[in-house]
Formats: C-alpha cells, structure tokens, sequence
C-alpha cells in the first residue's frame, strides 16, 4: 500500500509545479503556456486526484486566457483594469486552494468550476 502512496506523491508533484507555473505567469506569462503543456500531457495517467487538478487547470488556463481578452479588449474604458484585477486575483485563489487540496492529498472537489473553486 505504501507503493500506490508513493506513486500518488509523485503523480501529484508535477500538478503542483503547474500551479507554481500558473502563480510564475502572473509575473512572466509564457510560464502559464508551458504550465498548460504540462497539464494536457499529463491529463491522462491513471491517478484520479490528479487528474482532476489536471482538469481544473486546463480550465483554469483557458477561463483566464478568456478573461484577459475581454480585459484587453475593454482596457480603454475603465471596466477593463477592473476585469484584469479580478483575473489576477481569481488566478491567486485558484491556484492556492489547488495547491491546497493537493498538500491535503485530495482531489479537486470541483473541476468544472467557473468561479474559485
């Protein structure tokens, strides 16, 4: 038993190093791109509380991605800093109760969501 423990910590190490990459983008931004690389790569395997990570973060690449358009997109009025505040933000959170569901050995309790998570 203690074997399908260990393969579980290292299935799950590479989904935390995609919610550090996601964290890292914030600041540099291809790191988001390569942190998606990683997820779909490794989408996948046969760990299902990874995989739900996985999940979540695939859709949390593109949820952002989408938001930073319509922020892009509507910077010249004021309603676009407010919409990438909030990505920025949202981004933080998600990533952080991630990894905490992670440490906690926990799959995500909900993949799908739009919001926080």
């Amino acid at each position: 038993m203690t074997e399908i423990t260990s393969q579980a910590g290292n299935d799950t190490s590479n989904a935390k190093l995609i919610y550090i990459l996601y964290l890292a983008s914030l600041v540099v931004g291809i790191t988001g791109l390569i942190g998606l690389v990683m997820a779909y790569i490794n989408k996948s395997g046969n760990n299902s509380i990874a995989d739900s990570h996985y999940r979540f973060q695939i859709r949390t690449f593109w949820i952002g991605l989408l938001m930073a358009v319509i922020g892009g997109i509507t910077l010249m009025f004021v309603v676009g800093w407010f919409i990438l505040l909030f990505l920025t933000i949202w981004m933080i959170i998600r990533c952080v109760k991630g990894l905490k569901y992670l440490s906690e050995g926990k799959a995500h309790p909900d993949p799908a969501s739009w919001m926080f998570g």
